[in-house]
Protein backbone atom coordinates (compact mmCIF):
# COMPACT_ATOMS: atom_id res chain seq x y z
CA UNK A 1 0.00 0.00 0.00
CA UNK A 2 1.43 3.38 -0.94
CA UNK A 3 1.79 6.17 1.58
CA UNK A 4 -0.93 8.13 -0.25
CA UNK A 5 -3.49 5.32 -0.13
CA UNK A 6 -6.90 6.27 1.22
CA UNK A 7 -8.61 4.24 3.93
CA UNK A 8 -12.34 3.61 4.19
CA UNK A 9 -13.37 4.08 7.83
CA UNK A 10 -16.47 2.61 9.53
CA UNK A 11 -17.52 5.20 12.16
CA UNK A 12 -20.09 3.62 14.50
CA UNK A 13 -19.91 5.63 17.77
CA UNK A 14 -19.56 9.36 18.26
CA UNK A 15 -17.86 9.47 14.85
CA UNK A 16 -21.34 9.14 13.38
CA UNK A 17 -21.26 12.91 14.01
CA UNK A 18 -19.99 14.44 10.79
CA UNK A 19 -18.93 17.71 12.49
CA UNK A 20 -16.80 15.78 14.98
CA UNK A 21 -15.19 13.90 12.10
CA UNK A 22 -14.38 17.15 10.28
CA UNK A 23 -12.73 18.51 13.43
CA UNK A 24 -10.76 15.31 14.00
CA UNK A 25 -10.01 14.51 10.36
CA UNK A 26 -10.32 17.67 8.23
CA UNK A 27 -9.44 15.92 4.96
CA UNK A 28 -12.12 13.21 5.35
CA UNK A 29 -14.71 12.60 2.66
CA UNK A 30 -18.13 11.30 3.75
CA UNK A 31 -19.21 8.46 1.45
CA UNK A 32 -22.38 6.89 2.84
CA UNK A 33 -23.56 4.23 5.25
CA UNK A 34 -22.55 0.65 5.89
CA UNK A 35 -23.74 -2.35 7.87
CA UNK A 36 -21.70 -4.93 9.72
CA UNK A 37 -23.63 -8.16 10.25
CA UNK A 38 -23.23 -10.38 13.31
CA UNK A 39 -21.77 -7.67 15.55
CA UNK A 40 -23.51 -5.66 18.29
CA UNK A 41 -23.07 -2.04 19.41
CA UNK A 42 -22.46 -1.54 23.15
CA UNK A 43 -21.13 0.98 25.63
CA UNK A 44 -18.30 -0.85 27.31
CA UNK A 45 -16.79 -0.45 30.78
CA UNK A 46 -14.61 2.44 29.54
CA UNK A 47 -17.83 4.44 29.00
CA UNK A 48 -17.48 4.60 25.20
CA UNK A 49 -18.94 2.74 22.22
CA UNK A 50 -17.54 -0.57 21.16
CA UNK A 51 -18.69 -3.41 18.95
CA UNK A 52 -18.59 -7.09 19.81
CA UNK A 53 -19.28 -10.20 17.74
CA UNK A 54 -22.93 -11.22 18.20
CA UNK A 55 -24.75 -13.62 15.89
CA UNK A 56 -27.92 -12.12 14.45
CA UNK A 57 -27.18 -8.52 15.47
CA UNK A 58 -25.89 -5.67 13.30
CA UNK A 59 -23.99 -2.41 13.53
CA UNK A 60 -24.64 0.55 11.24
CA UNK A 61 -22.11 3.29 10.62
CA UNK A 62 -21.15 6.20 8.45
CA UNK A 63 -18.29 5.52 6.04
CA UNK A 64 -15.58 8.10 5.49
CA UNK A 65 -12.58 8.10 3.20
CA UNK A 66 -9.49 9.09 5.21
CA UNK A 67 -6.12 10.35 4.08
CA UNK A 68 -3.06 8.81 5.78
CA UNK A 69 -2.67 12.01 7.83
CA UNK A 70 -6.29 11.85 8.99
CA UNK A 71 -5.96 8.17 9.86
CA UNK A 72 -2.93 9.01 12.00
CA UNK A 73 -4.95 11.73 13.78
CA UNK A 74 -7.87 9.39 14.33
CA UNK A 75 -5.53 6.77 15.83
CA UNK A 76 -4.63 9.33 18.50
CA UNK A 77 -8.28 10.25 19.21
CA UNK A 78 -9.18 6.55 19.46
CA UNK A 79 -6.26 5.73 21.76
CA UNK A 80 -4.60 3.16 19.52
CA UNK A 81 -3.29 0.71 20.72
CA UNK A 82 -4.23 1.14 24.40
CA UNK A 83 -8.00 1.67 24.07
CA UNK A 84 -8.81 0.37 20.59
CA UNK A 85 -7.07 -1.75 18.00
CA UNK A 86 -7.45 -1.32 14.27
CA UNK A 87 -9.13 -4.08 12.32
CA UNK A 88 -10.00 -4.34 8.65
CA UNK A 89 -13.44 -5.91 8.30
CA UNK A 90 -15.63 -6.38 5.20
CA UNK A 91 -18.88 -4.40 5.55
CA UNK A 92 -22.00 -4.02 3.40
CA UNK A 93 -21.65 -0.60 1.82
CA UNK A 94 -24.49 1.74 0.81
CA UNK A 95 -22.66 4.80 -0.44
CA UNK A 96 -21.11 6.49 -3.43
CA UNK A 97 -20.27 4.17 -6.29
CA UNK A 98 -16.75 3.32 -7.28
CA UNK A 99 -15.85 1.58 -4.01
CA UNK A 100 -15.93 -2.09 -3.19
CA UNK A 101 -17.23 -5.09 -5.07
CA UNK A 102 -20.46 -7.05 -5.10
CA UNK A 103 -20.72 -10.16 -2.97
CA UNK A 104 -24.02 -12.04 -2.62
CA UNK A 105 -25.83 -9.11 -4.20
CA UNK A 106 -24.43 -6.52 -1.79
CA UNK A 107 -21.67 -3.99 -2.26
CA UNK A 108 -18.83 -4.91 0.08
CA UNK A 109 -15.83 -2.84 1.15
CA UNK A 110 -12.98 -3.58 3.49
CA UNK A 111 -13.24 -0.90 6.15
CA UNK A 112 -11.07 0.23 9.03
CA UNK A 113 -12.91 -0.44 12.28
CA UNK A 114 -11.66 0.49 15.75
CA UNK A 115 -12.47 -2.31 18.23
CA UNK A 116 -11.72 -2.50 21.94
CA UNK A 117 -10.80 -6.16 22.34
CA UNK A 118 -10.03 -5.87 26.08
CA UNK A 119 -13.21 -4.21 27.39
CA UNK A 120 -16.05 -6.26 25.91
CA UNK A 121 -18.62 -6.11 28.73
CA UNK A 122 -21.26 -3.42 29.00
CA UNK A 123 -21.01 -0.40 31.26
CA UNK A 124 -22.55 3.05 31.67
CA UNK A 125 -21.67 5.86 29.23
CA UNK A 126 -19.47 8.75 30.30
CA UNK A 127 -21.57 11.88 30.81
CA UNK A 128 -19.71 13.85 28.11
CA UNK A 129 -20.16 10.94 25.71
CA UNK A 130 -23.96 11.10 25.99
CA UNK A 131 -23.92 14.63 24.54
CA UNK A 132 -21.60 13.62 21.69
CA UNK A 133 -23.66 10.50 20.93
CA UNK A 134 -26.87 12.52 20.77
CA UNK A 135 -25.27 14.73 18.10
CA UNK A 136 -24.10 11.57 16.34
CA UNK A 137 -27.60 10.10 16.38
CA UNK A 138 -28.98 13.22 14.67
CA UNK A 139 -26.48 12.79 11.81
CA UNK A 140 -27.02 9.02 11.63
CA UNK A 141 -30.77 9.51 11.19
CA UNK A 142 -30.24 12.30 8.64
CA UNK A 143 -28.01 9.99 6.56
CA UNK A 144 -30.55 7.18 6.50
CA UNK A 145 -29.66 4.92 9.41
CA UNK A 146 -33.03 3.69 10.63
CA UNK A 147 -34.75 4.87 13.76
CA UNK A 148 -35.46 1.20 14.50
CA UNK A 149 -31.72 0.50 14.68
CA UNK A 150 -31.12 3.58 16.88
CA UNK A 151 -33.95 2.61 19.26
CA UNK A 152 -32.88 -1.03 19.49
CA UNK A 153 -29.13 -0.60 19.96
CA UNK A 154 -28.13 2.97 20.84
CA UNK A 155 -31.02 4.41 22.89
CA UNK A 156 -30.92 1.75 25.63
CA UNK A 157 -27.42 3.08 26.44
CA UNK A 158 -27.73 6.73 25.37
CA UNK A 159 -30.62 8.74 26.84
CA UNK A 160 -32.07 11.47 24.64
CA UNK A 161 -31.65 15.10 25.55
CA UNK A 162 -35.25 16.12 24.88
CA UNK A 163 -36.22 16.11 28.56
CA UNK A 164 -33.32 18.33 29.59
CA UNK A 165 -34.11 20.78 26.75
CA UNK A 166 -37.78 21.04 27.69
CA UNK A 167 -36.92 21.79 31.34
CA UNK A 168 -34.57 24.60 30.33
CA UNK A 169 -37.06 26.27 27.95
Amino acid sequence: MSSNAKTLYFGYGSNLCKQQMYVRCPENKFLGTARLADWRWIINTSGYANIVPSQGDEVWALVYELSPADEDKLDIFEGVPDSYVKQTIPVEYYGKTGYGETRDGNWMVDALVYVDVERVTEGPPKTEYIRRMNAAIVDALAEGISKTYIEKYLRPCIPGQESSRSRSS
